[in-house]
């Protein structure tokens, strides 16, 4: 019963999304509002009965309706609640309807916004938000439908169907198959839905852009009106790639934080299109440049955003990220194709409305190195896109799939990045319209001499290595500049009298946008140095060790004390080892590698243990054991440098996010002045 409303309201909630997308365009070029309102009243509709077949889903996973086909592959009796409810995000066809709820969440939200200035806009954004929901609705029910039950006929054989065929009785297994265990670690809870969130709100800009490419709108007003729904996209998008980081270094045994899989570079795409937008439409905004180059990033951040979702959900590719094979691949390429189609048709139809009125004049102009910048993240993303096909490619023209390693994209992508980390330094204090080298440099001294006294000491310390000198420098420099950037602001609000916290403060939050950017700045910095860290200077080692034997590593020595096998109440056999940890000989900790193996999917899980300092962390790996021959057991030991300042870049990469689209005060400070002379007015009207 609770399956078939969860149905309905899914078939329901298709219909819908289909008529919108009728009555929005039939009533704009008929010119009759109470069309577009229908059709706007149907988008509203979406989002309740899409929440009730979340919730269908939600109640047949909480109380374990193994009937159900989807129940039964992402459940079990041993699973906690807490998983089982979260195994919504868990398999194919209940992450498809998740994202579709997400989609009429954030759709139903901009259609409560006041329209009265842009109805214009109104019908376009309709076709353009249900359009994308309706693909995903198709997907659900007429191919990853999730209440799909499972019958038994008469000869033993069982099949799934939506109601009971003739002849067929309801099949029940005693338990399900369990969740994946890689997804049952506290990051997988998080990440899935943190990156959908990213994902679908990047449909919104896509929307109004080309709403107003379709009216003809070559102002800036579409890019104010979805300014604050690009920041919580890239908020989302960023926060969801450094939550897979965390997993992927917690779970995979990689030793590391990212290994250039074909799905995580299917999230970072989209990632590297919209930090370049983010970039770019502040310059339409003050100068009214890039206007061509701003539809062409949210396009392509719109079309990559469901090719990431296509790589995941089609099984194309191998990837320890993606769902199993499925049907949905080519639809969702059609998809693709006709989005990006349309799309770019109607770029170019609208190109020469969107021509500028006025040019870049200085190579060293602020405007001028931002088109750098979309230029160096445009290059990046050609070199990973070409690095993600080139598997499907080779298959077509040799029958084999032929993957590209991490060598390739670090090879790559390591000079761009330096080249960007530069930019960082560079663009905030050239000036906007005419730079030159001697205004620049006149700016720039102070941090860049900072910086080379980082470089003297790392050099003086020992530090050979180029590369290594070459990142640590730019960091320095980058985060003396940002930094500068601070003091210079606060340092001329406090001449006037201020506390420097409170001028701080103060400065930070009349300009959010600004200083929330320099603090994601300074976010990379730490990041940059982390990856540098752990990418140039990581040591690893592995080795076979009876109790008492030790590995050395660095300054580390690791001893093996004991193994242990048991059993678990949630159906894991767990063979955990103890191993203590000594740093120059001296005993620091005890660590606990082990691994897990779940009887319900037949799969194992490998967890490390973890001995962190902000220097380096301890990576301990339990690869083998050989019970009956004296406990002896095989350890591999990655010894990771700095990476923790990976996680605290995060960390301060998500806070100036926050504070970056956190609203401004403005209108308040705007309306002051108007209520001051409404009163004056009415002040000498009396009089």
């Amino acid at each position: 019963m609770i399956a078939d409303l969860g149905f309905f309201a899914l078939f329901i909630a298709l219909l819908l999304a289909l008529y919108a997308c009728c009555s929005a365009v039939v009533g704009q070029v008929r010119g009759e509002p109470r069309w577009i309102a229908s059709a706007r009243a149907a988008t509203l509709l979406c989002f309740p009965l899409l929440t009730i077949s979340a919730l269908s889903i939600m109640y047949s996973l909480a109380t374990l309706d193994f009937q159900l086909q989807y129940v039964a592959q992402v459940t079990s009796r041993s699973m906690p609640m807490y998983l089982r409810l979260t195994a919504l995000w868990g398999g194919q066809s209940g992450s498809l309807v998740f994202w579709a709820w997400l989609m009429a969440a954030f759709t139903s939200g901009v259609m409560l916004r006041n329209w009265r200035r842009d109805r214009d806009l109104l019908p376009w954004v309709i076709l353009v938000c249900m359009f994308t929901l309706a693909f995903f609705l198709v997907l659900i029910v007429f191919f990853e439908n999730p209440f799909l039950r499972m019958w038994q006929g008469a000869t033993g054989a069982v099949w799934t169907a939506m109601w009971q065929p003739a002849g067929a009785q309801a099949y029940l297994p005693v338990d399900g198959n369990g969740l994946n265990p890689l997804l049952r670690h506290p990051g997988m809870i998080i990440h899935p839905p943190v990156l959908y969130l990213g994902f679908v709100s990047f449909v919104v800009p896509f929307a109004f852009a080309i709403a107003a490419l379709i009216t003809g709108r070559s102002d800036d007003r579409w890019i104010r009106l979805t300014r604050r729904w690009s920041l919580v996209a890239w908020l989302f998008l960023s926060l969801g790639l450094i939550l897979g980081s965390r997993w992927a270094y917690d779970v995979l045994g990689w030793g590391g934080y990212w290994g250039w899989d074909p799905v995580e570079i299917a999230a970072f795409m989209p990632w590297l299109t919209g930090t370049a937008f983010l970039h770019s439409v502040m310059i339409q905004e003050k100068r009214g440049l890039f206007k061509h180059w701003n539809m062409l990033l949210v396009i392509l951040t719109y079309d990559l955003v469901i090719f990431g979702t296509f790589l995941t959900r089609s099984g194309v590719l191998s990837s320890v990220h993606s769902f199993a094979q499925s049907a949905i691949g080519p639809m969702f390429f059609a998809f693709i194709a006709i989005t990006l189609s349309a799309s770019l048709a109607l770029l170019s139809w609208r190109w020469n409305t969107l021509r500028s009125e006025v040019e870049i004049t200085s190579l060293l102009s602020r405007e001028a190195l931002f088109l750098l910048n979309n230029f160096l993240f445009i290059s990046i993303l050609v070199i990973c896109f070409l690095g993600v096909i080139f598997p499907l490619a080779s298959e077509l023209l040799t029958g084999q799939q032929i993957t590209v390693g991490p060598v390739y994209y670090e090879s790559a992508t390591g000079p761009l990045w330096a080249a960007l980390l530069l930019l960082m330094g560079v663009a905030p204090l050239s000036a906007w319209r005419a730079s030159t080298a001697r205004t620049l440099g006149r700016a720039i001294w102070k941090p860049f001499i900072a910086s080379l006294l980082i470089l003297a000491a790392l050099l003086i310390g020992g530090m050979r290595n180029p590369g290594a000198l070459l990142g640590f420098w730019l960091c320095a420099f980058v985060g003396f500049v940002t930094l500068y950037e601070f003091w210079r602001g606060a340092a001329a609000r406090s001449a006037r009298g201020e506390n420097f916290a409170l001028a701080l403060w103060r400065l930070v939050a009349r300009n959010r946008r600004r200083y929330g950017g320099y603090i994601i700045h300074l976010g990379v910095v730490l990041l940059a140095i982390g990856i540098i860290g752990i990418e140039l200077f990581q040591q690893e080692t592995q080795g076979s060790l009876a109790p008492g034997e030790r590995l050395q590593l660095g300054g580390y020595q690791i001893e093996f004390v004991s193994l242990i096998e048991f059993q678990t109440d949630d159906g894991r056999l767990v063979d955990r080892a103890v191993v203590d940890v000594y740093r120059d000989g001296r005993y620091v900790t005890q660590l606990y590698p082990r691994q897990d193996f779940y009887f319900e999917s037949g799969q194992p899980m490998t967890i490390s243990g973890l001995y962190n300092t902000w220097e380096s962390d301890v990576y301990v790996l339990l690869v083998g054991w050989e019970p009956l021959s004296g406990q002896k057991a095989t350890f591999k030991v990655y010894l990771n440098p700095l990476v923790n300042w990976v996680w605290t870049g995060g960390f301060v990469f998500i806070l100036g996010t926050l504070v970056a689209s956190w609203p401004e005060r403005e209108s308040i400070e705007l309306a002051a002045p108007s209520r001051l002379r409404g009163r004056r007015v009415a002040a000498g009207a009396r009089r």
